[in-house]
């Protein structure tokens, strides 16, 4: 296993109105176009990506390529993700 930078900022992906410890999801984007992900109820466990596969995974999200993840998830009916878009409900 590689050693994780002692130097990352990480960034906590939660909703504005969130409180509490979480648990969240937690990036940080290194060099050489590494980003590192991690829960904050697991901080020694990381995964390592690459930028280019991080924004591929964003844009597929965004598209609602991962929607059938959360089908029938209690809370999730109607759930608009940042773009105004509606997220979570049964597809047609």
């Amino acid at each position: 296993m590689s050693d994780i930078p002692s130097n990352l900022t990480w960034e906590r992906a939660a909703p504005p109105e969130a409180t509490g410890p979480g648990p969240w999801i937690e990036l940080a984007f290194g060099d050489h176009d590494l980003v590192y992900i991690r829960e904050t109820s697991a901080p020694e466990t990381v995964v390592t990506t690459t930028r280019k596969k991080w924004d591929a995974f964003v844009l597929g999200v965004q598209a609602g390529e991962f929607d059938h993840f959360v089908e029938g998830v209690e809370g999730m009916e109607g759930f608009e993700d940042g773009l105004g878009n509606e997220r979570g409900g049964a597809r047609p």
